[in-house]
C-alpha cells in the first residue's frame, strides 16, 4: 500500500509522468468539491432577480461547470480522460455574507478518482459567475475551493471532518 508522502506523478528519477491505472479495478467513484464567490450585495441581488444582462447566471455557470468537469484532462496535464457518469452542481445563496456557494458532485465507474473533475467543475462554474457579473462588480472573490469528500478506489472513503456518509449521501 502506498504511503501518503509518495507523490505518484513522479518516477524514480523525479520525472513527471502519467500514473498507470491500467491494472486498477474499475469501481464506483464519487467526489464532492465546494467553493464560494463573494460579491457586492447589489451584484447578488441582480443574480437572484435574474437581471444580469448576459442571462441566467447560475444556470449558465452550472452548464460551464459540467463542461469543465468533462474537459479536466485537457486542462490538467497528467489527469486521465474519464467517462463521467454524473456531474451535478448545486448552488446555495448566503445573502447575509453576499456569497454564492457552489457544490459539485462527480461520479464515474473506472480505475481512478474524480476529485480533479469535481474541483475543476467548481472553479469553472465560479469563474463563469465572475465573467457574467464583472461588468458590475470586478471585486468579486473566489474562495475556499476544496474537496469535501471522495468515495471508492484503493484508498477508500475520505472526507473533510470525517463526514463522508453525510456528504456523499451514503
Amino acid at each position: 500500500m502506498r504511503t501518503p508522502d509518495v507523490l505518484t506523478h513522479f518516477d524514480a528519477q523525479g520525472q513527471a509522468h502519467m500514473v498507470d491505472v491500467g491494472e486498477k479495478a474499475h469501481t464506483h467513484r464519487v467526489a464532492v468539491a465546494t467553493g464560494s464567490i463573494r460579491m457586492l450585495p447589489a451584484t447578488l441581488a441582480l443574480i437572484e432577480a435574474g437581471s444580469v444582462k448576459k442571462g441566467d447566471v447560475l444556470g449558465i455557470a452550472r452548464i460551464a461547470g459540467i463542461q469543465g468537469a468533462k474537459r479536466t484532462a485537457d486542462l490538467v496535464p497528467l489527469c486521465h480522460p474519464l467517462a463521467l457518469t454524473r456531474v451535478a452542481l448545486d448552488w446555495r445563496i448566503d445573502a447575509a455574507a453576499s456569497t454564492v456557494h457552489c457544490q459539485a458532485t462527480v461520479e464515474t465507474r473506472g480505475p481512478t478518482g474524480v476529485e480533479m473533475e469535481a474541483l475543476t467543475a467548481v472553479q469553472v462554474a465560479l469563474l463563469t459567475v465572475y465573467d457574467m457579473c464583472k461588468a458590475v462588480d470586478r471585486g468579486m472573490v473566489i474562495t475556499d475551493v476544496q474537496v469535501q469528500a471522495k468515495r471508492g478506489g484503493k484508498s477508500g472513503d475520505w472526507s473533510r471532518g470525517g463526514l463522508h456518509q453525510e456528504i456523499l449521501g451514503a
